[in-house]
């Protein structure tokens, strides 16, 4: 029989990385636009990706956004429950260059304990976005 605490060790010792997550979008410019304007990320690599699909990959760092435009199918679904969190220096800088460029605070400012406070916005597909500031 295997012992439990070397199984352990050995799953440790497998390196995994978070490469990206992905999100269908209905428009690729102005998600493009969302994502690198009002989050911030750098436009890492865009290509075609057969006929009418269009693959768009964004980041800062290791992990990164992938976006997938299909002109052949705009029907997208993003659960409620779901949302990218990226952090920030300020909220209160980050909130109001977000009211300037003319969008809506979907909730917050929330402060869950004294060391954190985030609020949401929505992107263009409906994908909620949390901008977090660590005290």
């Amino acid at each position: 029989m295997e012992d439990h605490g070397e199984n352990i060790k050995r799953m440790r010792s497998v390196i995994m990385k978070f490469c990206w997550s992905t999100i269908k979008v209905r428009d690729m410019e102005e998600s493009l636009k969302f994502y690198q304007e009002i989050v911030g990320l750098s436009l890492i690599r865009r290509f075609d990706a057969g006929p009418g699909r269009e693959i768009a990959f964004l980041g800062e760092g290791e992990t990164q956004v992938e976006l997938i435009c299909d002109e052949n199918n705009k029907d997208i679904s993003i659960g409620e429950d779901i949302s990218w969190g990226f952090e920030v220096n300020s909220i209160e800088e980050k909130m109001k260059f977000i009211r300037e460029k003319g969008m809506d605070i979907h909730s917050g400012p929330i402060k869950p304990n004294p060391h954190i406070q985030f609020f949401y916005v929505v992107d263009p597909n409906g994908l909620k976005i949390q901008f977090v500031e660590n005290l």
